[in-house]
């Protein structure tokens, strides 16, 4: 057996063994994900799904973690970018003797014959003049702590653990270095080489993969990605920002549930050398329901469907556990245990340790679920198609539940581990739920306890005019009976709680603008007002920048909202990525890509549209 792992150097702010998180490309199979840098390498993979144990987790441990290497063997710049209306990344080499590019990609076979499958695919085309190449794959399975044979196998490299095994094919000469394997070659213009990385096991064949079989596969994977996006029916000014956001959340939905992850990614931290480093490769209920928002103003109606049948084998029926008829959180398969566990022998990005599976926010209360679910089930049955009984059944227990329990301290939107609190936002959205609830009841003709949530929707709203404003800031807060402004806030117009013109709004508006926005920029709160029972610093929010953009859209400061949109466009990658944060410089924090600002972007870009006319 081989050893995984090697010596150790400790991590640090601009380490340049760590590429910036911005410096990255997303691919997958809507199964998994891998990210590879702009150098060409592959720093993050987990096979065969989203939550697996990583096989490459360089982006977490330089060391330890594992990585798939394939680069010019001469120096040279690269550029990264998407084949058009794909998910398709091509780094690109340009060097003194030639450019090269490689063309990586994983094949889509989600319900095809081949749907135990799981391909990693990297093409290389010399494309000018002549250029040397070399690769490594060194993979490092379960986290780094299973060490695994390499044999080579009628040209194949074959990699097994005790947990999982992978055969690398390529049209090159592989050799073996211990537990790596690795290949040099020369490419003149106009020739390729193909490497491919599959798993074994489950059924499936070990195959090769030769040049012809790798552009037909690089076909099909385009054919894929193409007649997907085809059904948006965006049109507007910001056309490849918002297909390269839809491009994304697909790419995080998991094909054999129709759950949506969060995030590629775990403990990619949000601020570097703090704690805040968490695991978001799960199902979280209002993510995915505000992504259902998101894919159904485009036109794409089959993952709203996919993700209602997740919902209707989880929720629960008799009251279910302390936090109701719903989990904050499910695993991709809908599992409800998600035990928190530190990754101890990895030292973190740049040295941010700790490094977590699992997340122990899996059982707090977050009441604003409830209606981040019914607001997205709202808009299925108005624009989609009418939902069913079986899930109307559904429904009308979440909304007697919230009924019943409305009126009681949470940990809140942003999963604050300092104790529960009376927060605005989720007694707002708690108001969103049985109002969504009524309006279906009421256009259907379903049955409803309709005077029952009449009286708890109106004690709701009325309890956040008295308790959730604020006479000495002139504005709603954060939680009841005090003095802290939320960016969570931002959301009252948009779920049209408040008109977008009520004087109290636009004082409020004007309130975040002051305290809470920097350049076009929002922070969530202020951890010094407002502890939150962690240590660090926070970098500006996403997702609420995006807020801020549709609030002054619909408030009718027009020009502010562009110029407020325009410069969120501007800190996005190079490829039209954002993890779930930005740093003081302008840096990209946290996990990587992150789906509520990729939602959060096509919303504010539809109705920014819309309003410009």
């Amino acid at each position: 057996m081989t050893a995984a792992g090697s010596a150790r150097r400790p991590g640090r702010a601009g380490d340049p063994r760590y590429p910036p998180i911005a410096d990255h490309g997303l691919i997958g199979d809507l199964r998994s994900v891998a990210l590879v840098d702009t150098g060409g390498t592959i720093g993050w993979y987990c096979c065969p799904r989203f939550d697996a144990p990583s096989v490459f987790a360089s982006i977490l441990d330089a060391d330890r973690g594992g990585s798939f290497e394939l680069a010019a063997d001469v120096p040279a710049r690269t550029k990264q970018f998407y084949f058009p209306d794909t998910n398709v990344l091509i780094t690109r080499f340009f060097a003194a003797d030639g450019v090269g590019e490689i063309q990586d990609f994983m094949p889509v076979v989600a319900g095809s014959a081949e749907d135990g499958r799981h391909r990693l695919i990297r093409r290389v085309v010399c494309v000018r003049g002549a250029l040397p190449f070399r690769a490594r794959v060194a993979p490092r399975f379960d986290y780094g702590r299973q060490s695994h044979d390499l044999s080579m196998r009628d040209g194949r490299a074959v990699f097994e653990s005790p947990s999982l095994a992978l055969s690398l094919s390529a049209s090159t000469p592989i050799e073996t270095d211990g537990p790596d394997a690795w290949s040099e070659f020369k490419l003149a213009e106009g020739e390729c080489a193909v490497f491919a990385l599959d798993k074994l096991g489950d059924g499936v064949e070990p195959r090769s993969c030769p040049i012809a079989e790798a552009e037909e596969e690089f076909a099909a994977t385009v054919a894929y990605w193409r007649r997907w996006l085809s059904a948006s029916r965006y049109r507007g000014r910001w056309r490849e920002m918002v297909h390269r956001s839809a491009l994304t959340l697909k790419l995080l939905t998991y094909a054999p549930t129709g759950g949506i992850v969060a995030a590629a990614t775990t403990s990619i931290p949000e601020h570097p050398g703090g704690e805040r480093n968490w695991d978001y490769r799960y199902v979280w209920i209002r993510d995915s329901a505000f992504c259902v928002y998101a894919l159904l103003r485009l036109g794409f109606s089959e993952e709203a469907a996919a993700f209602m049948n997740f919902l209707s084998e989880h929720v629960s029926r008799d009251g279910g556990g302390p936090s109701g008829p719903l989990q904050i959180m499910y695993g991709i398969d809908g599992r409800t245990e998600l035990p928190e566990v530190e990754l101890s022998h990895f030292e973190g990005y740049q040295g941010s340790a700790p490094v977590r599976t699992g997340n122990g926010a899996v059982h707090q209360l977050q009441l604003d679920i409830y209606g981040a679910l019914i607001d997205s089930v709202y808009l299925y049955d108005k624009m989609c198609q009418p939902i069913s009984s079986d899930h109307w059944e559904e429904i009308h227990t979440l909304v007697d539940w919230v009924c019943d329990n409305w009126d009681q301290p949470d940990e809140g939107i942003w999963e604050t581990r300092g104790g529960r609190k009376d927060f605005v936002y989720s007694r707002l959205m708690c108001w969103v739920a049985i109002e969504r609830a009524m309006r279906m009841a009421g256009h259907r003709g379903l049955p409803a306890d309709t005077p029952r949530w009449q009286r708890a929707r109106d004690a709701i709203y009325r309890q956040i005019m008295r308790r959730g404003w604020s006479p000495r800031l002139q504005a709603f807060v954060q939680h009841f009976d005090d003095d802290v402004l939320d960016a969570s806030i931002l959301m009252m117009p948009l779920a049209k709680f408040v008109s977008p013109t009520d004087p109290k709004w636009l004082s409020t508006l004007d309130a975040l603008g002051r305290t809470l926005v920097s350049d076009s920029l929002v922070y969530r709160y202020d951890p010094l007002a407002s502890p939150d029972g962690l240590r660090g610093q926070d970098g500006t929010f996403s997702i609420c920048s995006f807020w801020y953009v549709e609030a002054l859209t619909r408030a009718g400061r027009l020009d502010e909202a562009r110029l407020a949109f325009e410069k969120m466009l501007t800190y996005a990658n190079h490829l039209g990525l954002y993890a779930e944060e930005i740093g003081q410089t302008g840096e990209q924090l946290g996990n990587f890509p992150q789906a509520f600002t990729h939602l959060a972007l096509i919303s504010a870009a539809f109705n920014l549209d819309r309003a410009l006319g």
